[in-house]
């Protein structure tokens, strides 16, 4: 497939750019997508939760009434569990929620990804460009131009660029990735995918 280089007021160029198949027009995989997103969303968990147990609490240990005689249940000290401020029984504890995933898989799941977009429809190259210095105003008129203004966008780049990067973090909507940040989420998540003309051939190249 074929698609139409735009520049950054939303005109075609006149050139068009090849997409390749073995990249954006394979069979999706739903599965593989599936497991991908599970991760990404499983390892933005921080897994920090923790509450203390009868052990940690601070306080007397001694014991607040005498065993039997008193006609109600048997306690031990002030830090059980069912006493006010008392230790929480089987709390939570740090934990990592990591999640293993084959790089094959990911692989296809970023493929399927991709082949989903173009085939929406939801793909557009856009030729290189850059800012002169970071302003909000100079990138929501690039949005505004190719009509992705009222879209969730991902704008992938090439490499890092500082001032394309600073121009859009204060704008709801989109998001600026590099080749190597770009992720299934990111893609799926996107209503609309736009792909630096130079950052399209370092993808193609690297898969």
């Amino acid at each position: 497939m074929e698609l139409e280089v735009l520049d950054i007021k939303g005109k075609g160029t006149g050139k068009k750019v090849k997409l390749d198949d073995k990249v954006f027009g394979i069979e999706p995989n739903d599965h593989a997508i599936y497991l991908e997103v599970k991760q990404y969303l499983m390892h933005q968990r921080q897994g920090t939760h923790k509450a203390k147990e009868r052990a940690e609490i601070k306080g007397s240990t001694k014991k607040i009434k005498r065993q039997k005689g008193t006609g109600t249940a048997r306690f031990g000290d002030i830090k059980n569990p069912i006493f006010r401020g008392g230790g929480r029984t089987f709390g939570p504890r740090p934990k990592s929620y990591g999640m293993k995933l084959n790089r094959k898989v990911k692989e296809l799941a970023k493929k399927s990804a991709l082949s989903y977009k173009v085939k929406n429809k939801q793909v557009m190259i856009v030729q290189d460009f850059n800012l002169e210095q970071p302003k909000t105003k100079d990138f929501a008129d690039i949005q505004k131009n190719l009509k992705v203004n009222d879209k969730k966008s991902v704008f992938v780049l090439n490499e890092r660029n500082k001032n394309v990067y600073l121009s859009s973090r204060n704008l709801q909507n989109s998001k600026v990735v590099t080749v190597s940040e770009l992720n299934t989420y990111d893609i799926m998540n996107a209503s609309a995918l736009l792909f630096a003309e130079s950052s399209l051939d370092v993808l193609q190249k690297k898969d």
